[in-house]
This record gives structure tokens, C-alpha cells and sequence, in this order.
């Protein structure tokens, strides 16, 4: 039996990390067996978030505790919520990838930086190119006027030395 110190303990616990995540999504899990949902949360844990099945009147005290009153809305029914701390693209990413292979998972909503986001939102979240890809773009962005920089003056240092010779050999033939 679960003590009154434990359900404190419990609630504590989710309020802080609702307080940590980048996002949180809210799902409603029905029809999906054991299995599935521990697929789920292996490929979350992969990216470094936190799945977890509590129950709603838990879920609504710890959102008071933490000041995200504005999530109560989604604790109606099967409810699981995912924490992701690090990397909110990645999470959004395996929620669409695994809604698309389970249809029977159902986003309901969440927060992404402290404010409330609809389901489409976070799919739409998880269309982002990667951190990796990004961020090579902004290199390959940077490179490209740096490269076409070196070019030109490639260009004209071989003038350089190209007027320079033909100097010299008519220098030499005079």
C-alpha cells in the first residue's frame, strides 16, 4: 500500500520535473498493450526523456505545486506524460514516428518552454531537421562565402604571378 509520504514524495517528484522539461507531452495511451509501451518509452529514453504513467489526481496536484495549472485540461482518461529535458526536437520526433506506426496513441497537448502547445504543434516540432544537421548548415553557410573569398583571391595572386612572368621573360628577351 502507497503511504500518504510516498504520494507527497511522488507528486514532488513529477512538479520537478515538469519544472526541468524543455517538453512535456500529454498522451492518452488507451489500446496500447505492455509491449508497445515499452517500445515507446526505450526509443524516448534513447533521447534522453522520461515516460511515465501516474495518475491524473496526481498529475493535477503536482501541476499546481509547479505553477503549469494550464496542463489540468489534458488529465481526463489514460494519461502518460513525457518529460524531455535535453533535446525536445528528438522527442517530438519519436512521438511522430511512433504515432504514424501506432495509431491508437493519442497526443493530447503539452508545453514546450513553459507554454501550452497543441498536438500539432509538437508534430510539427518533430519535422525539424536535427541539432547535427542544423548546425552543419550554419557551418556549410559560413564556409560557402569564406570558400568563394579564397577563390577570388586564388584568382588573383595567379594573375599576379602570371603579369609578373610575362614581365620578366619580356625583360629578358629586350
Amino acid at each position: 500500500m502507497i503511504t500518504r509520504k510516498d504520494k507527497e514524495k511522488m507528486k514532488e517528484e513529477i512538479a520537478e520535473a515538469l519544472k526541468q522539461a524543455e517538453l512535456v507531452v500529454v498522451t492518452n495511451y488507451r489500446g496500447l498493450n505492455v509491449e508497445t509501451i515499452n517500445d515507446l518509452r526505450r526509443r524516448l529514453r534513447n533521447e534522453q526523456c522520461l515516460f511515465r504513467i501516474t495518475k491524473n489526481t496526481m498529475n493535477r496536484l503536482a501541476c499546481r505545486e509547479s505553477g503549469f495549472e494550464q496542463l489540468e485540461e489534458f488529465f481526463e482518461g489514460p494519461t502518460a506524460i513525457a518529460y524531455a529535458n535535453e533535446d525536445p526536437v528528438a522527442a517530438a520526433k519519436v512521438f511522430r514516428d511512433f504515432t504514424k506506426e501506432n495509431e491508437t496513441l493519442v497526443i493530447k497537448g503539452g508545453m514546450l518552454s513553459g507554454q501550452l502547445i497543441n498536438p500539432e504543434r509538437i508534430k510539427e516540432l518533430g519535422e525539424i531537421p536535427s541539432r547535427e544537421v542544423l548546425l552543419s548548415k550554419v557551418v556549410g553557410g559560413f564556409q560557402a562565402p569564406i570558400s568563394g573569398l579564397v577563390g577570388t583571391l586564388h584568382g588573383i595572386l595567379s594573375q599576379l604571378v602570371y603579369t609578373v612572368d610575362a614581365v620578366r621573360r619580356q625583360k629578358e628577351s629586350a
